[in-house]
Order: structure tokens, then sequence, then C-alpha cells
């Protein structure tokens, strides 16, 4: 058996709009971000999805909470927060580079490599309880690449390279199967 997963980007945050990388800091939703969340329900069947596990960074939980509330049962994992940008964490995002932090942590941060383990650990905790079962995740960047990397067996550099930020396809929803 499998887990599905539907995984889903917070959304816009006020730190986007000033080009600052929020990393481990809670964050906010802008106005649009609000709006986006709330939209993305008519934009997928809710009722294809079991349990929705969020970020435990307010803009995931935010945005989970205006997207699934009153629908579905919410939890919350750390194991799927942002990267830990560490003396980055809320500035410009000019200065948050990927490409050199794949196996090097962010100065008094973490690596992508860190942040793949940790979403290691979480796919083992999704298949030990909810084998068979569709889970939507909210969360961040760091994570979804991560899943990119674990799931389809590509390297990190490839996951940079083809994310979809990059590449302007955002889409509601990302399906992954672990």
């Amino acid at each position: 058996m499998a887990v599905k997963i539907i995984y889903f980007v917070h959304g816009t945050t006020t730190d986007n709009l000033e080009h600052k990388s929020t990393g481990w800091i809670p964050g906010e939703l802008s106005e649009k971000g609000i709006k986006q969340s709330i939209e993305l329900k008519e934009q997928i069947d809710i009722n294809d999805i079991d349990i929705v596990i969020s970020s435990d960074l307010k803009r995931a939980i935010d945005s989970a909470n205006y997207t699934f509330e009153d629908e579905k049962v919410i939890l919350h994992d750390k194991r799927i927060r942002e990267c830990n940008y560490g003396d980055l964490n809320g500035k410009d995002t000019s200065l948050v580079k990927y490409e050199e932090h794949i196996d090097i942590p962010f100065p008094n941060g973490e690596s992508l490599k860190e942040v793949e383990s940790r979403v290691r650990d979480f796919c083992k905790y999704l298949l030990d309880n909810y084998e068979g079962k569709t889970v939507a995740l909210v969360a961040h960047k760091a994570p979804q690449l991560a899943l990119e990397v674990i799931t389809k067996n590509i390297t990190w550099e490839e996951a940079v390279e083809k994310d979809w930020r990059k590449t302007k396809s955002w889409q509601p929803g990302w399906q992954y199967t672990i």
C-alpha cells in the first residue's frame, strides 16, 4: 500500500510581497493569500482528502484553516516547516540561494539535505499511520522540493531547477505517492 499526498503551498504572505524569505518566522498571510486560500476550496475536491496536515508555522496553519476548516481535521507538524534560513530568516529573497545550501547549512540555520531528512522522517510517519489514505499537506517551498527529491528520485539540483516557482507553473495542488 501507499499514501497519496496532495501538496498545497501556503497562500501569499506579506513577506512574499516585500520580497523577504520568511523561513522559520511565523509569517502573515496577505489579503491576496487569504483570498487564494479561500478560493482553493473551489478548485479542489475536499471529499477526496482523508486528513489535512499543515506545517506548524502560522502562515501554513492560516492557509489550511481558510481552505479546510469545518471540513476536515487539521493536524500540525514541525517536520514540514520551511527551511531554517538562520541569519537570513526574514531577509531579502535575493540572499537565500538554495543552490548554495544543498549540503551546507544557511548561517545558523539548516541545509536542504537536513530538510530532506525531516521530510523523510515525516513520510515514514505517514506510511505508519495513514497507509491507503489521501493526505493533504499545507506547507512551504523546501519541504515540497524535498518531496520531489524523495518521490521522483531526482537530485536537489534538478528539483531546484524545475521548481514551479521558477517556471511560473502554479497549480491547485501537487500529487505525490509514498
